[in-house]
């Protein structure tokens, strides 16, 4: 129902580097690729919809500190999710619409290796939820600053094989989001494969089950999109869908 689906809202570039210039990246599953250049940002966007009357969108900015992306060292991420979402109130007798904005700002640490990438991230994320009526039954409301912690990983087991998973928590609202994928190379660069996700916060909670096709490119923009089926406490079952956008430079 509430909060991004797509990457957490959410999205942490991890590059894997054995070779000089070379990178693969856990969050839309793409092949190494050498470059001359040396990339130290990397901005991501997704969106995401739901028959459960939810869509949110999300645009994150990760920037090495020093160094580049393709090398092992810290870094700062920068979030920004916005979205809308309705449910059946309850206790209104009525239909209640939530309005949701978020930023946050992290520091953290990402090790890369020749096949895999793992970061962490520590830093603090100002939440808004706004509702169209008050709902007795809906504590998620106000404006408030959290601690939040975040974390991703991403390996190729084989040639032909990825996995990636990423995971977020804040103290404001106890807001959880997190998201697995494995996929199977199909194509140069491009993997197919199943996806799970759980989120939720201390209003809500919500798994998702579906695939993806990630690593396809459009000039020089790596995508993913994934569908599939929600099943959510308030809103009961359903069907998502999202996209999801990288550049790095």
């Amino acid at each position: 129902m509430k909060r991004f689906a797509g990457l957490t809202a959410v999205l942490v570039p991890a590059f894997l580097g054995g070779a000089p210039a070379q990178a693969a990246d856990w969050y839309t599953g793409a092949e190494p690729v050498v470059r001359d250049d040396a990339w130290t940002t990397a901005v991501d966007a997704s969106a995401s919809v739901t028959s459960n009357s939810s869509a949110f969108g999300s645009l994150t900015g990760t920037f090495a500190t020093e160094g580049t992306l393709l090398q092992s060292g810290p870094r700062i991420r920068v979030e920004a999710v916005a979205g809308t979402y309705s449910y059946p109130g309850q206790g209104v007798a009525q239909r209640v619409t939530g309005y949701q904005e978020e930023a946050a700002l992290s520091a953290g640490y990402e090790w890369i290796w020749r096949d895999a990438a793992l970061a962490g991230f520590v830093g603090f994320n100002v939440r808004s939820n706004q509702l169209s009526i008050l709902d007795p039954d809906n504590p998620v409301v106000g404006t408030g600053v959290g601690a939040k912690f975040g974390a991703n990983f991403y390996a190729r087991p084989t040639e032909n094989t990825m996995v990636s998973a990423y995971g977020s928590y804040s103290t404001q609202f106890n807001a959880y989001y997190t998201r697995f994928r494995v996929g199977y190379m199909v194509a140069d660069g491009v993997y197919v494969g199943p996806e799970a996700m759980v989120l939720g916060d201390n209003f809500f909670s919500q798994y998702r089950i579906g695939a993806h096709v990630s690593g396809f490119s459009i000039g020089p923009i790596k995508m993913a999109v994934g569908v599939g089926y929600v099943k959510d406490r308030i809103q009961g079952s359903g069907y998502y869908s999202s996209v999801e956008a990288r550049a790095a430079f």
